[in-house]
């Protein structure tokens, strides 16, 4: 069972050396979600630990860290409402091993604030609002506390599906390793938007040439390759995933490969998609068929070729994070209310069955801290 209160973490002589995994919800579902929860993940055994309640706040959903301090960012719904009822991003204290301690708060400038992403100097986070199809970015001061807006961008447009795409709707925002450029999937206008970025000001300059999905689509989250040669755009609508090109600024689509088995012609949307460290493999998340669909990468043409559709080990696999040493994937799944542990074999890419299973409130965001 979840505690439900924030109590100090226990740790015992097994988890000394484990890896928190900080976790973000949905304070609204079935899972009786009260905020943010961490868990401490050990690599040599794949066990996770019961997730204990970390920080108390409403719809912490997407969490990110700064760069060089040791913060965490949510973004989700402020303690006390903003007059014109946008979203926020909180801040909060990494400490040891006890409850996260609260910094402060900002407005997004935009409704539904979904994901987010701090740029490499720290001075900058980004946020995607999907239910108004707005992109922000919010200075930091010197102390990571967010501030004020820098930029707030609202786009016109709409998709083919009616029921998901009558308007714009940003689903991720992502800075490029140089940090001059952000990258927002908009699931709502079947592009990838590509805006110039100032790390001396926050502010995002005039849209650069997008990249196009096909139509009806609805482009969800990216990854880039290690090499950054190459970016991978998991398209949530026709269960596919985009692979394209990239140099400085610029996205060239390359051949598009489903997410499904061929047979398969139920209902299911995907979710999350990652790059494994070692460039050589990519996984994305099925919703409906609740599976991985791993993929082998072609590091020179970056072209994917399908090699499994792993079962993840629970419901709706909503989020999945690659451990840093790449020997595990974490998958929490959102209606079933758990996390699993699934092993990688880093020499062919495939995943092994489930090894372990934890209960967690409506989980949509696994985080790692490394240690500093």
């Amino acid at each position: 069972m979840i505690r439900n209160f924030i109590t100090p973490l226990i740790l015992s002589a097994a988890t000394l050396h484990a890896m928190p995994v900080y976790i973000g919800t949905n304070t609204g579902g079935s899972g009786a979600s009260k905020g943010i929860y961490r868990a401490d993940f050990n690599p040599e055994t794949g066990k996770l630990s019961e997730p204990l309640l970390v920080a108390e706040y409403s719809n912490p959903g997407f969490l990110a860290l700064h760069p060089k301090k040791p913060i965490l960012y949510a973004v989700g719904q402020p303690k006390t409402a903003f007059p014109d009822g946008t979203g926020s991003v909180a801040a909060f204290n990494v400490v040891d091993d006890r409850p996260l301690e609260f910094i402060g708060e900002a407005s997004v400038g935009g409704k539904g604030a979904c994901h987010l992403a701090v740029d490499s100097t720290g001075a900058t986070v980004a946020i995607a609002n999907y239910n108004d199809g707005t992109i922000s970015t919010v200075k930091l001061d010197e102390n990571g506390k967010p501030g004020e807006i820098a930029t707030l961008i609202s786009n016109k447009g709409s998709g083919p599906d009616k029921s998901r795409q009558e308007g714009p709707h940003a689903h991720g925002v992502y800075f490029d390793r140089a940090n001059k450029h952000l990258f927002v999937p908009d699931l709502g206008l079947d592009q990838i938007l590509i805006y110039p970025f100032d790390a001396a000001t926050s502010k995002l300059g005039a849209a650069l040439p997008s990249l196009a999905t096909a139509p009806g689509a609805g482009p969800r989250h990216m990854a880039f390759a290690p090499d950054e040669k190459h970016a991978y755009v998991i398209n949530e609508l026709d269960s596919t995933v985009l692979p394209a090109s990239y140099h400085e600024g610029k996205l060239t689509a390359l051949a598009t490969v489903p997410t499904l088995p061929k047979d398969f012609t139920e209902k299911s949307t995907t979710a999350e998609i990652e790059v494994h460290p070692n460039g050589k493999f990519v996984y994305a998340s099925n919703r409906g068929h609740d599976s991985i669909a791993v993929f082998q990468r072609n590091a020179d043409t970056g072209a994917l070729t399908l090699i499994q559709h792993a079962p993840c080990g629970g419901k709706t696999p909503r989020h999945f994070k690659i451990d840093p040493s790449g020997k595990w994937l974490l998958c929490a799944h959102q209606n079933s209310n758990t996390i699993s542990v699934l092993g990688i074999d880093t020499v062919t890419g495939l995943l092994a069955a489930p090894s372990h299973t934890v209960a967690a409130p409506n989980p949509i965001c696994l985080l790692f801290v490394p240690a500093r």
